[in-house]
């Protein structure tokens, strides 16, 4: 029987307020807190609530057979905590079944290794820190921001200590071979590859986004 490897990102930014010309050296709020708690506020009704209640009852039913993995950004569990703290207990409840795994990735969802590898190495310690606090785990994989890989990043990330890393299954990558496999780099050879097959992404997530003919948004 084929295995499928769920992996789900989990991050919300927090939005920028209006700005003028006139509101310079007032003192303004930089982040518009009113939309920042109305979207947090919607899409864990509408989303994470549900998921995580769908995810919990089918790791239930399975007897520990169904597993997925997380990846959280610290900005979207900083509105957790601040808006919705109920979605931080649910993931919470995921993490005592021992059958959720979370990821490590930069804390604030940036590009910061193509911009400052001690800045990018403080994020990671920042996000690790986090994950070891709300799920008593220490992460293991690794993935960058929008799934950003080179070789150089794959051996970077070994030298930490990482046994994997995400990345896009980009067919210019692959080069006609197959996204369903476990790949190493010849930078990198002790550390799994672990890529994402994007046709199969789209045709689920569109799948359950479809209920009797009309998008659930």
């Amino acid at each position: 029987m084929v295995s499928v490897c769920f992996y789900f990102q989990v991050h919300q930014p927090h939005r920028i307020g209006e700005f003028s010309l006139f509101d310079i050296g007032k003192g303004k709020d930089y982040f518009d807190e009113k939309k920042n708690r109305e979207i947090i506020g919607k899409v864990a009704r509408k989303c994470y609530i549900p998921t995580n209640n769908l995810l919990l009852k089918l790791i239930k039913k399975h007897n520990g057979k169904f597993k997925v993995a997380f990846s959280l950004t610290g900005t979207v569990v900083e509105q957790f905590k601040k808006y919705e703290p109920k979605v931080l207990d649910s993931f919470k409840e995921l993490a005592k079944t021992g059958c959720v795994e979370f990821l490590n990735e930069t804390y604030y969802h940036s590009l910061s290794y193509l911009y400052s590898k001690e800045e990018f190495k403080e994020q990671l310690q920042l996000h690790k820190k986090m994950i070891k606090e709300l799920f008593n785990q220490e992460p293991k994989v690794f993935r960058n921001t929008e799934l950003i890989f080179n070789n150089e990043l794959s051996k970077f990330i070994e030298d930490l200590g990482y046994k994997g890393i995400i990345a896009e299954g980009a067919d210019h990558v692959l080069n006609g071979r197959s996204p369903n496999f476990i790949y190493k780099t010849v930078y990198a050879p002790n550390i799994k590859v672990l890529l994402k097959n994007y046709k199969l992404s789209d045709d689920i997530a569109l799948d359950l986004a479809i209920k009797d003919g009309k998008i659930i948004p």
